[in-house]
């Protein structure tokens, strides 16, 4: 079941991406504080209701087991929630979504991860789509930057920041959802990802709050009525937060480099929902990538 949850995650988190893209200005200054907040809020409220509705058998203490992975993803996150403003000036994409192969790099080297000769060719194929799918992104008819050098230095560094930070996540993930090593205490089969789960949505949650009376000190104002799809992207990313968990308990040395396809799903879909154009190149490194896709699933399924 596991190839199924990367998938959606995959599908899940590309919705989430093109809804960043509407709801993200380069002239708003808190635009990524303000969806840090949305999404801390939904995955606080999911967290919530999975705790009244189900005996997950979650304890506090599970906050503190998972923060070193829930601070690599807020970390990164953030990262590319303040980037994704200027994302049509820099070479961000490509970069941030090779962190799945870097994962499955650290997963083969600390964790002994068996990856077949052929999967390791697959992995290949996809971040060569990813990368040239990212790089003709930027090519293809981008306006130069109006913000002069603190823009060139940002879009330079934040990338490989989210590759890095997100690779290391992913990897502590794996990690942790291993009922025979994990460090997290009093879980099981049964109940491992839903802990592991509900302790990143709190962790959000709170991180959520501290950012809101930030904002609030700084009289930053939120006019929920054009916030719109930044609540929607909240709420995809929420939900494939929760098809992410069962994807990397599964094969996270796998799963990882299919999720870092997100960018062709958000790309197709702003192609269809926001009238982008794509060339026949970029069609054809997105073929490259469902190709790779399609290889890790038979082989992993066989």
């Amino acid at each position: 079941m596991w190839i199924f949850f990367t998938l959606a995650t995959t599908l899940i988190w590309g919705l989430a991406e093109l809804f960043y893209k509407k709801g993200s200005h380069d002239n708003e200054k808190y635009s990524h504080l303000k969806v840090c907040v949305f999404v801390g809020l939904v995955m606080g409220l999911h967290a919530v209701f999975t705790l009244c509705t189900q005996d997950v058998g979650f304890k506090l203490t599970h906050i503190i087991d998972y923060l070193p992975v829930s601070l690599c993803y807020i970390g990164s996150m953030a990262l590319s929630f303040f980037g994704i403003r200027f994302l049509e000036e820099s070479i961000s994409d490509p970069i941030e979504n090779t962190s799945g192969a870097i994962c499955s790099i650290l997963c083969l080297l600390f964790l002994r991860q068996s990856i077949s000769i052929y999967a390791w060719i697959a992995i290949a194929v996809i971040v060569i789509g990813i990368l040239g799918v990212g790089f003709l992104e930027k090519k293809e008819g981008r306006r130069a930057s109006k913000y002069g050098k603190r823009l060139a230095i940002v879009a330079f560094i934040m990338p490989f920041g989210y590759a890095i930070i997100d690779a290391i996540g992913s990897f502590l993930d794996v990690y942790y959802l291993d009922t025979e090593i994990t460090p997290l205490r009093f879980v099981n089969e049964e109940n491992i990802e839903l802990v592991a789960n509900t302790a990143y949505e709190l962790t959000f949650a709170l991180v959520a709050l501290v950012l809101f009376v930030f904002m609030k000190i700084k009289k930053v104002k939120f006019e929920l009525t054009k916030q719109k799809d930044k609540m929607l992207a909240a709420v995809c990313e929420t939900a494939g937060q929760l098809t992410y968990v069962y994807a990397m308990s599964g094969n996270g040395a796998i799963a990882a480099p299919i999720i870092s396809s997100v960018c062709v799903v958000s790309l197709l879909l702003s192609r269809i929902f926001l009238k982008e154009k794509l060339s026949a190149k970029q069609y054809l490194f997105i073929t490259i990538i469902i190709v790779g896709i399609l290889m890790l699933a038979v082989i992993e399924g066989e």
